[in-house]
């Protein structure tokens, strides 16, 4: 039953019906009154107290459909009156960004049934207030944070629980601006409880310009100092906070909250957010680290966030099919080939989906279009999968962010960084990026640490950096995909500055017997060679000697330099180059990049791109 009454809650809400303010419910007295009063009707209908004659007209209609339904009658919170018309005034005229709750816009929760572990961690700690106040949920673009907020509002509100919600969002002023976080919170905080209101009302009307205070100041009275005199229990949800306009090192909002937070106990603060270097920075505020729980949202097994993805696209797609009457389809071929170019990014799914759910086209087509281009993201990254953002605007977003108030000068920088890591052979760490392409380490974790969003790098950079998902290499190497010529990589030429990479590298740090190894020892027999690897060859280095072929067949450019590099590697360190190969043992490897260099040399100078220098 009392499931029951939630899941009509959580439907009910969805339908964003009616205002977070209209319909406060009490779920416990809710539970109790449905326990005395359930009888089944025989029309499967179920009644509600005319408080609200809309809920009555949507949940009859809900559970209409229903096999087996409860009569139930919900007695709404006599807690929370409707407001006297001179406080709703005093409320209505205080500035706040309007729409910012989880009711509006066009949120989409979890599909039940997936993301249950996270979702069944953050159902746990809003209900134990003897857990930390605060909960970052840290995920990398795409990856599901505002679903998953949205959800986490949905049944924290069904439960009586939520107090108030603010979803950021770049593509509004009101919604991206930080001074409006904790007014509007405080709003909603005061629709929803008398024991606040009674305490804020009063304020606002001695003091309207307190919204416009600090945020220090902002959140001491306009939230704090109210909780404290209400001695209520309540979850805030804060979504998407690096989308909030922030120039401080440090997350401004976050710097606050630390300071306040053991002030208020009986308050949950769950935050959703990229992993960006301030909003990073913010958590690990000691005032705030303490006090908070962290969930590494793309740090979840690859197995959980597939099946997720499965669950996701399997029902989409049998709607989809539905509604265009389409006979068995999708196969679950292709269920398998959508669930592997997702690859765990959950944004690029409801992409995919969009893309197949076209007016025009039939779906049949537009899967065949993906099908016959499986290495191909092209048609994903161009299509909506909101009303005002594709993948592609979102990777445009995301870089400008980082990068576009810089210096122009670091723009050559910041491409041959990024441009590393997404066409490199095997990833580096961070420092052998560096030594690769000649720049300063510190400056290179910067840009590293700076597009965090679309790559994968670890807290201490002492692992390889990748991008989180293959549509980004993909979009930013493509100048129809990124139009922005500061961040466009051109392929040909990054493999050029690759190239000239690897042999500067090779011709510099390459020496006979590199490893001090006995005269005539096999590798076998030597019990440290491991070790003597690791503490020889540079990270940079052995890459240039596995994969430095790999970008010279691909580099486009003046190969003067690129001929002049191989003829005194080929001279002074071909032998060297054997012997780290050997170590490495990436003899078989060798082999290939000779046979690749032979072709590569008749192609450059015999063929069109004819040059002078002999051999």
């Amino acid at each position: 039953m009392a499931e029951d009454i939630r899941d009509a809650l959580l439907d009910y809400q969805v339908s964003g019906e009616v205002s977070h303010e209209a319909v406060v419910t009490d779920i416990w007295t809710a539970q109790q009154t449905a326990q005395q009063r359930a009888i089944y009707d025989q029309n499967s209908r179920l009644i509600v107290s005319d408080r609200s004659g809309n809920m009555q007209t949507y949940l009859m209609m809900k559970f209409a459909l229903r096999t087996q339904v409860r009569l139930v009658v919900f007695k709404f919170d006599t807690s929370s009156p409707v407001c006297p018309t001179a406080e709703l005034s005093v409320l209505n005229n205080s500035p706040r960004a309007r729409g910012a709750g989880y009711q509006h816009g066009n949120h989409r929760g979890c599909l039940r049934g997936t993301r249950e572990t996270i979702l069944n961690e953050i159902e746990l700690w809003t209900k134990d207030f003897h857990k930390s106040p605060v909960f970052w949920l840290n995920g990398l673009a795409g990856t599901g944070k505002s679903t998953i907020a949205q959800t986490v509002s949905e049944w924290a509100f069904a439960d009586g629980l939520l107090g108030a919600s603010f979803f950021c969002s770049r593509d509004f002023t009101d919604r991206s601006d930080l001074r409006l976080i904790f007014p509007t919170l405080a709003v909603q905080l005061a629709h929803k409880y008398l024991s606040f209101r009674s305490v804020l009302v009063p304020l606002l009307q001695s003091n309207p310009d307190v919204t416009y205070e600090p945020l220090f100041n902002q959140m001491e009275k306009l939230i704090v100092e109210p909780l404290g005199s209400a001695g209520i229990s309540t979850v805030i949800v804060i979504d998407a906070l690096d989308e909030c306009k922030d120039d401080e090192p440090s997350s401004a909002i976050l710097s606050v909250l630390g300071r306040f937070v053991k002030r208020i106990p009986g308050i949950k603060f769950f935050i959703t957010g990229r992993p960006e270097p301030r909003i990073k920075t913010g958590f690990r505020l000691p005032l705030l680290a303490n006090s908070t729980d962290v969930f590494v949202l793309h740090d979840v097994h690859p197995t959980l966030i597939n099946y997720d993805i499965r669950l996701f696209l399997k029902h989409e797609l049998s709607e989809l099919a539905q509604r265009r009457q389409l006979d068995r389809w999708p196969r679950e071929e292709h269920i398998d080939l959508l669930c592997r170019r997702a690859a765990g990014l959950f944004i690029y799914a409801v992409a995919t989906v969009k893309f197949l759910d076209n007016r025009i086209q039939l779906p049949k087509r537009r899967l065949e279009m993906i099908v016959e281009l499986p290495e191909c993201t092209v048609h994903e990254g161009k299509t909506r999968f909101n009303s005002y953002m594709t993948l592609d605007s979102l990777y445009t977003l995301i870089l400008e962010t980082a990068f576009g108030e810089g210096d122009p000068e670091i723009y050559s920088r910041v491409r041959s960084t990024i441009g590393t890591v997404v066409l490199l052979t095997h990833p580096l760490r961070p420092s052998g990026i560096a030594e690769l392409i000649c720049l300063d380490p510190d400056e290179v974790t910067l840009f590293l640490t700076s597009a965090h969003s679309v790559l994968v790098i670890d807290e201490d950079f002492s692992q390889p950096v990748k991008p989180f998902h293959r549509s980004f290499p993909d979009f930013i190497i493509d100048p129809l995909r990124c139009t922005d010529v500061r961040f466009h990589i051109p392929p040909g030429g990054m493999h050029f500055e690759l190239t000239m990479g690897c042999l500067r590298v090779m011709n510099g740090g390459l020496d006979r017997n590199l490893l001090s190894l006995p005269n005539y020892a096999l590798n076998s027999e030597v019990d440290d060679l491991q070790t003597r690897v690791n503490g020889c060859i540079s990270v940079a280095l052995q890459y240039a000697c596995r994969s430095w072929h790999n970008h010279l067949i691909m580099a486009q450019g003046d190969l003067t330099g690129v001929i002049s590099g191989i003829q005194f590697f080929l001279e002074e360190k071909f032998l060297a180059w054997l012997e780290v190969a050997s170590v490495l043992g990436n003899v078989k490897e060798s082999v290939i990049a000779l046979e690749k260099l032979i072709s590569w040399l008749k192609e450059v100078c015999f063929g069109p791109f004819h040059c002078s220098t002999q051999y």
